[in-house]
């Protein structure tokens, strides 16, 4: 079917006859109040509203202390002009900024020519399958030196906790430290496995939710799961010094966000529950995400938020916030 050529302004900017009707009808009563533009139109108030609104969309039409301010064909023609060219050329400033970033979509793939680059060695590092993680990682630990730091974030539903505790001591009685990040539910779902860790002499912080497992020795060794999960395996081992030392500073990045947990050495392991629950108001979690990541039933989160607002005498979550960081509870 072939289209009409438009033969007006208004046609031309895309507005169907009916709408062009429209405001021939009422250009010419411009700066009127509306009651009496329906009238002289013979429509009520709230039946030229819907008829203009196609109008109003644009900018052509726009009421102000109820009156009918109608832009002029050439005005309005000109508006939409400078409109239409700042739209293109942002438009056009958005398509030079995607393809700014088209190599980096082929970096992964790209190589350097022969010569550009010298002494070119692959990453120090393997993935692999197969064999006992926790025998693996008993061996890894015996035959190299510094620090063990962990992230923990499910490790204790697998049912090897026994021997990897003695490992613990065993280092530790040796000179070295370990640390490891838990989950704050650890301490619900597993206490005596974060009690057993600590009684061999390992340093346990908990945050609100771990992402994934990663164990890392000084700057030597670091192990991860492929791709970064609660699986293990495949996983990655990496000895690469500058890849090492960014996992373990990213882990040292966690361990200052994370909370000590005292009670580990006076008996029932617990946390401090109204940090946790300030930090996650602090974030707008909801109590449903705030109850799984605590470990708690959703009447108990939302009865202890309740009483952290009473204590601090606010009306509201973002109150309650302002109120803790002024008491200097976060």
């Amino acid at each position: 079917m072939v289209r009409s050529e438009p033969t007006t302004v208004l046609t031309a900017l895309g507005f169907s006859p009916a709408v062009e009707r429209t405001y021939e009808r009422v250009v010419r009563h411009s700066g009127q109040r509306l009651p009496f533009v329906a009238a002289a139109v013979l429509r009520t108030p709230d039946q030229l509203l819907v008829d203009l609104e196609p109008l109003v969309e644009r900018g052509i039409v726009h009421l102000e202390d109820d009156r009918v301010h109608v832009e002029a064909p050439a005005r309005a023609l000109a508006r939409l002009i400078v409109e239409l060219s700042e739209t293109a050329s942002q438009a056009h400033a958005d398509v030079a900024q995607l393809a700014r970033a088209v190599p980096l979509l082929v970096a992964g793939a790209a190589r350097p020519a022969e010569g550009e680059v010298h002494d070119v060695r692959p990453i120090d590092g393997e993935i692999s399958s197969g064999g006992q993680p926790g025998p693996l990682i008993a061996a890894l630990i015996q035959h190299s030196k510094g620090d063990l730091a962990w992230l923990r974030p499910d490790q204790w539903r697998v049912h090897r906790e026994g021997p990897m505790v003695q490992v613990v001591r065993d280092l530790v009685a040796s000179g070295r430290r370990s640390r490891a990040i838990y989950p704050v539910r650890v301490l619900r779902e597993a206490p005596e496995v974060v009690r057993a860790r600590a009684e061999a002499g390992e340093e346990i912080r908990v945050l609100p939710d771990v992402p994934t497992r990663m164990f890392v020795i000084g700057t030597t060794h670091a192990v991860l799961p492929e791709p970064l999960g609660f699986v293990d395996e495949p996983r990655t081992l990496v000895r690469q010094q500058g890849l090492v030392e960014a996992l373990a500073l990213l882990f040292e990045m966690l361990w200052e966000r994370a909370s000590t947990v005292p009670e580990l050495e006076q008996g029932e392991p617990r946390s401090d529950l109204r940090r946790f629950l300030l930090q996650q108001l602090a974030t707008g979690a909801q109590d449903e995400l705030i109850a799984r990541k605590l470990g708690l039933s959703l009447r108990t989160v939302r009865r202890r938020v309740a009483g952290l607002m009473s204590e601090l005498g606010a009306d509201s979550r973002f109150q309650a916030g302002v109120e803790a960081v002024r008491r200097g509870w976060l």
